[in-house]
């Protein structure tokens, strides 16, 4: 392997196989690329400490739990394509590739809280309650920090939030889906938007190695994506750690 490229796992596969990739880099980027992976790492680890999360390792999820999970997640998603959108409108021409393959990537989600709602409908809850739900202090503090970053010219630094947002679903969402249905007996109408996620967004993370070999050229620019990258992943769990249970 050259020092251009680095090797991608994701983890133990079935059979005990580790599924990698080489993806080759220029050095600022790969320089990037590993100690975003330790960010990833140390995301994983705390994620596993979040109540909500910790009840799908244990065993003692339940379909309240889950009903309650939807709720406090499309208020995030919902306004996932306004970041996203506002992020490609702050690239300037010479990055007019970006800007194409973020608009692209805004078009594919935009309507991904629709896919949400069908999940607590199928899971026994109300259209109504799911839509009255307002975002909880995690979500209100990651949308905020996510618009601001989104609104400064050419916001590189938010390759950081895509590299958090999308390893979720590619990564995690998933074997998430499996182990919730095995435990509360729901069956795919309630997980569908996490098994969408964990098929799409490893197509979504090629995108990400693509545009982080057309950015990240200088040391700055590696800071950059690695601040944003740490502030998501403390800003992700603390929506998770502030589910408000409660319908309003």
């Amino acid at each position: 392997m050259s020092d251009s490229e680095i090797a991608i796992s994701d983890g133990p596969k079935s059979g005990g196989v580790e599924n990698k990739e080489i993806v080759s880099l220029n050095p600022h980027a790969q320089v990037c690329l590993q100690q975003l992976l330790r960010v990833w790492l140390g995301f994983e680890r705390d994620l596993s400490t979040v109540p909500l999360i910790r009840r799908i390792d244990l065993g003692t999820y339940t379909v309240e739990d889950h009903l309650c999970f939807l709720r406090n997640l499309r208020q995030q998603v919902i306004e996932g394509s306004r970041w996203i959108t506002r992020t490609a409108s702050s690239f300037d021409s010479e990055h007019s590739e970006i800007r194409s393959a973020i608009i692209q990537h805004a078009m594919d989600e935009h309507k991904d809280y629709e896919l949400i709602e069908k999940d607590y409908i199928a899971t026994g809850g109300s259209i109504e309650d799911i839509q009255d739900m307002s975002r909880n202090i995690g979500s209100e503090a990651l949308h905020g920090f996510l618009m601001y970053r989104s609104s400064r010219p050419n916001p590189i630094d938010l390759l950081g939030a895509m590299w958090i947002i999308e390893g979720l679903g590619e990564k995690m969402a998933t074997s998430w889906a499996e182990r919730i249905q095995e435990l509360t007996g729901l069956n795919d109408d309630s997980t569908r938007f996490m098994r969408y996620h964990g098929h799409n967004d490893g197509d979504h993370m090629q995108q990400f190695y693509d545009m982080l070999e057309e950015v990240c050229l200088t040391q700055e620019s590696v800071e950059l994506i690695v601040k944003t990258a740490k502030v998501v992943a403390r800003l992700y769990r603390l929506q998770l750690e502030e589910i408000e249970y409660e319908i309003r």
